[in-house]
């Protein structure tokens, strides 16, 4: 593993443990060239997946990127951080057990909408106003009515 900070080859593991839930191994890591020490993190994948985009483009599925947008839909909300992980590891689950190695963007997106719709409804409300492009106060209107409960146009 190369260091983040000088750029060496030779890092050095200096302890190793499974995360909380079990589904990544967590290594702590000393350069013995610069002396830093980093932590990473190794995943199991079980193969590679490819998301087709709305206009046909092809990009390496991103793991990360599917986490940031799923923190910024929870952020500031109180949700367990495990909570958001398992989420997260659900969906790349579902992903990788599909058989499919290319995967439509509205798929992982409808997931995301799925998850968040079960974890926190104003997380959902948060991915939702970008994954559907809400351009006016009416489109929020309308969405959060077809969520009924409270304040919705079912009364």
């Amino acid at each position: 593993m190369r260091c983040p900070f000088c750029g060496n080859d030779d890092t050095q593991v200096k302890d190793s443990r499974p995360t909380e839930d079990n589904s990544a191994i967590r290594r702590r890591r000393f350069c013995p060239n610069c002396g830093a020490r980093f932590t990473t993190f190794e995943r199991i994948q079980l193969r590679e997946l490819t998301v087709v985009k709305k206009n046909g483009l092809k990009v390496p599925f991103d793991r990360d990127k599917l986490a940031r947008s799923i923190m910024i839909a929870t952020r500031k909300r109180p949700i367990d951080p495990e909570r958001i992980e398992r989420l997260i590891n659900g969906i790349v689950r579902r992903l990788e057990s599909s058989g499919e190695s290319e995967i439509k963007s509205d798929t992982i997106g409808e997931l995301v909408m799925d998850g968040l719709a079960a974890l926190d409804k104003v997380a959902y409300v948060r991915f939702a106003s970008v994954y559907r492009n809400f351009r006016e106060a009416k489109d929020f209107e309308e969405f959060i009515g077809s969520l009924g409960g409270p304040g919705s146009n079912d009364d």
